[in-house]
């Protein structure tokens, strides 16, 4: 339950029944000589309630269930109901302890409200996040790997006498406060959450006649929706940062769900300001490439030519370094952190067939921006490099992100791909990240229904197992014998959150939120809409849906000038009959 005063906003209607908007009122008085006012958080906050009590100690603990429901957030002198009382830790033992479900992956904080005690001295209180029960419940280290990397999840606290204290940030679902204190009890009034996130509605739309494709839609835009904080992050636990190629498929769903928003452009420039040329953006070679790729995509959703222009230096100074990373044999040179996502990374293989078809493809997205800045002579350096390159097909060695990036590039044909590499094993061996590139890679190959049960299967096995966001890694086979992620693992059964994970996300490191997952939202919009901006700022729109085993879809797509609206419906001779509205300035262009 989600609660904000004045007038009430849908953001997600899955995933969060409804939010409170508080209205645009005058800009606040700052006091009499203030030098620079304070600059202006773009979060707001609305108040969640717990849904559900999950756990309470054997022992020590009362009236958990009185947390549940709407409360006033207020410490009160006298409150209408007895509060949660947590014995405390007498002799070393445990004290009391209870843990509480939100009901959806949240970024924010937790306040927790108390009463009046007979004792003024404030209580010792143990605070434990998690994205699932099972991390909320663990210990600090360990083979499971619970952490408080960038954000303390797992932290002490006093209790106030008759107040509130404040806990986070963190990106959590589950709640667990243990009393510590061994000699004071713990009495809670309330424990609310702080969800904080940008207050922008939600113009894309998708509906089809499938509903599981339809809450996966919706699952994606929140798990974006998360991340939009200050800056655009990865995950609102882990890492919290700008990652740039984390972003490539984060910014193709804010094009199709919110449309132009200002975390974009923000993400590129901060990490374009302390990154000289001379080095990789995040460190990673393939990321610098992202970020000129995501540019190419930002100014054909959006044309704004003077953000483009803003680019021109350090736009031209990288693409001649990547230029150079193209060797006389057209072989790619590329120097540095070698990576496209983490599963990828044992096959150096995969990885160097896909750097090939990554850099040709930057190289061909920089010449076309350099001249529409009117660099002819380095848009050429560009287009000879990428030619080289193409000469070169690296065998892929069953990799998928690879070869889907070939592909993408032009480079492979799309249908033997299909058949020799993306469908062998169905979704075995997707990523979450590079999952995107490979719906993008069956679409080409006219694999539409290949896509879909990809989505289904390997998308839709999260959702099985209990998200409302989806992670940052996930694996099909993790799925056998495996406890729901809101449940208390039971005897003999797999905790799929703490006992999985390699690289840097091993056991409960691992992000259940991570906003390059999303990929399969911007494609049904992009796909299955058949949405394509043809000129930049959506000057013309390319409408050809492919609806694959679909008996219709619906929805609305973001342009600088309105939405465009579609509804495609498969008649009885197999043929799709299309309504189109397009705002006044967009042509609409059909194949």
């Amino acid at each position: 339950m989600i609660f904000r005063s004045t007038l009430a906003v849908r953001v997600c209607a899955l995933v969060l029944a409804s939010l409170g908007v508080v209205t645009a009122g005058a800009a606040p008085t700052f006091p009499a000589g203030t030098a620079r006012p304070p600059q202006a958080s773009p979060l707001s906050a609305w108040i969640m309630a717990p849904t559900r009590v999950v756990w309470t100690s054997p022992t020590g603990a009362a009236h958990a269930s009185h947390l549940l429901g709407a409360k006033p957030g207020q410490a009160l002198l006298k409150d209408p109901q007895p509060p949660c009382v947590l014995a405390p830790a007498a002799k070393g033992g445990a004290g009391g302890g209870v843990l509480l479900d939100f009901g959806t992956e949240l970024s924010g904080h937790v306040e927790i409200i108390t009463p009046l005690a007979k004792d003024k001295e404030p209580p010792l209180v143990r605070i434990r996040f998690g994205e699932s029960v099972a991390e909320a419940m663990a210990e600090l280290g360990g083979e499971p790997n619970a952490q408080n990397d960038h954000a303390l999840r797992d932290q002490t606290v006093r209790l106030p006498w008759l107040g509130k204290t404040t806990v986070g940030p963190s990106g959590f679902r589950f709640v667990r406060i243990d009393n510590v204190d061994p000699l004071l009890p713990v009495s809670l009034s309330e424990v609310r959450a702080v969800l904080q996130l940008r207050d922008v509605p939600q113009i894309g739309s998708f509906r089809c006649d499938d509903e599981r494709l339809n809450r996966i839609w919706q699952v994606g835009a929140y798990t974006v929706h998360l991340n939009m904080q200050d800056y655009l992050w990865d995950g609102v636990k882990r890492d919290r940062l700008v990652w740039i190629g984390d972003m490539h498929p984060e910014v193709a769903t804010i094009n199709a769900v919110f449309g132009f928003n200002d975390v974009v452009p923000r993400s590129l420039d901060l990490t374009r300001d302390v990154t000289p040329i001379t080095e990789w953006m995040n460190g990673i070679s393939s990321y610098s490439m992202w970020w000129v790729l995501i540019h190419e995509q930002w100014w054909m959703h959006h044309g704004d030519r003077a953000y483009l222009g803003a680019q021109n230096v350090y736009l031209q100074a990288l693409l001649k370094k990547l230029a150079a990373l193209i060797g006389p044999d057209g072989r790619e040179r590329i120097d540095g952190m070698r990576f496209l996502d983490w599963p990828s990374s044992p096959n150096q293989q995969g990885v160097t067939a896909g750097l090939q078809g990554l850099l040709v493809m930057t190289l061909e997205a920089g010449a076309r921006l350099l001249r529409e800045l009117g660099d002819e002579s380095t848009a050429a350096v560009c287009t000879e490099a990428a030619a080289r390159g193409r000469r070169v097909v690296p065998e892929v060695n069953a990799s998928k992100s690879g070869a889907a990036l070939l592909v993408l590039a032009g480079m492979r044909e799309a249908r033997r791909t299909a058949e020799d590499v993306l469908k062998v094993g169905g979704p075995r061996d997707l990523s979450t990240f590079y999952g995107y590139y490979v719906l993008q890679a069956l679409a080409r190959a006219g694999e539409t229904d290949t896509a879909l049960d990809f989505i289904s299967r390997y998308w839709g096995a999260m959702l099985d197992l209990g998200a409302t966001t989806f992670w940052e890694d996930f694996d099909l086979a993790w799925v056998d014998n495996a406890a729901r992620i809101d449940e208390l693992v039971p005897p003999g059964r797999k905790d799929v959150h703490g006992g999985y994970g390699a690289y840097c996300y091993i056991g409960f490191r691992h992000s259940l939120c991570h906003g390059w997952a999303s990929g399969p939202t911007a494609w049904l919009s992009e796909t299955v809409l058949g949405i394509t901006p043809l000129e930049p700022g959506f000057k013309r729109v390319r409408i050809a849906p492919q609806l694959g085993r679909l008996r219709w879809a619906e929805g609305a797509y973001p342009t600088p000038l309105g939405p465009v609206t579609v509804r495609h419906e498969r008649q009885a001779d197999g043929t799709v009959k299309s309504t189109i509205a397009a705002p006044a300035g967009v042509t609409v262009v059909r194949p």
